[in-house]
């Protein structure tokens, strides 16, 4: 079992943010990543609709040689990792969890803020994630839809991206927040924009910005380590799937990983 991959799915590209930490943090380990390209964004849908698309991608990833597997959507984790846990006995990681816990451990203050989807900010799993850990936390939370198509079509420092950042993060800095969850595997590829924009628009360079990617993997690696489950010292091998358009995922989830190389996709019906 030690051999076998980790799998990671999302509603798109977004979570190639969580594989390539994975791969950065345990580069021994195989993964096999799905994006569900044909239904994205999963962030304007009910919860019941997530919830089914993420259980069709699940059994899809089951049918592989897995040994865990990583929820790397914000919103398919907020609605729908108890449900997934059911459909398996191996180890099932959302990425609410991690990313509340290492907000919770980075605020000086108690004023966060939490961004993500309109499925995820409506479903409030941040906030009760991180009050259960900081009961008198102020939490500002605030849904930014637009970065997941700008990440989508690459514009990863456009002015239009800038100037959307501005618009969202003007009420983030008037609410004093001194730690801000990104809370959609989208988000990361905008750190270094959303740190210039705080630093030169609104002269703030104390923000911390909590990447769910990182948080994640480090759970990750700490549940290999605990369960004796890591590969053996070799080159992990890397295999994406997506659902619709594979050329525009390799063309645009190229930017996502360090290197600027994804290699292939192959498409595949969910």
């Amino acid at each position: 079992m030690n051999r076998d991959a980790i799998g990671i799915f999302d509603s798109g590209i977004g979570g190639l943010t969580v594989a390539a930490e994975i791969a950065r943090r345990l580069p021994a380990e195989d993964i096999i990543y799905l994006g569900d390209t044909a239904r994205l964004p999963y962030g304007t849908k009910s919860a019941a609709t997530v919830t089914r698309y993420a259980e069709r991608a699940m059994e899809l990833l089951l049918r592989y040689p897995v040994k865990a597997v990583v929820v790397a959507c914000n919103t398919a984790t907020a609605h729908a990792l108890p449900t997934l846990r059911e459909l398996t006995d191996m180890p099932v990681l959302g990425v609410v969890e991690p990313g509340a816990r290492a907000a919770a451990e980075a605020t000086r203050t108690g004023r966060i803020g939490i961004t993500g989807t309109e499925a995820t900010i409506r479903s409030e799993a941040y906030h009760r994630a991180i009050l259960a850990r900081l009961p008198d936390a102020q939490l500002t939370a605030m849904a930014w839809p637009l970065l997941v198509p700008l990440a989508e079509e690459g514009w990863l420092d456009h002015p239009v991206t800038r100037l959307t950042a501005e618009t969202y993060l003007g009420p983030m800095v008037a609410a004093g927040v001194d730690t801000l969850v990104l809370g959609c595997t989208h988000y990361p590829v905008f750190k270094t924009l959303i740190a210039s924009v705080l630093r030169e628009r609104f002269g703030r360079e104390d923000v911390v910005l909590v990447d769910s990617a990182e948080a994640v993997t480090t759970e990750l690696a700490a549940l290999i380590e605990d369960q004796d489950l890591a590969a053996p010292e070799r080159a992990g091998r890397r295999s994406f799937f997506c659902t619709d358009a594979p050329e525009r995922f390799i063309r645009v989830g190229s930017t996502f990983l360090p290197g600027g190389d994804l290699g292939s996709a192959t498409a595949i019906d969910l």
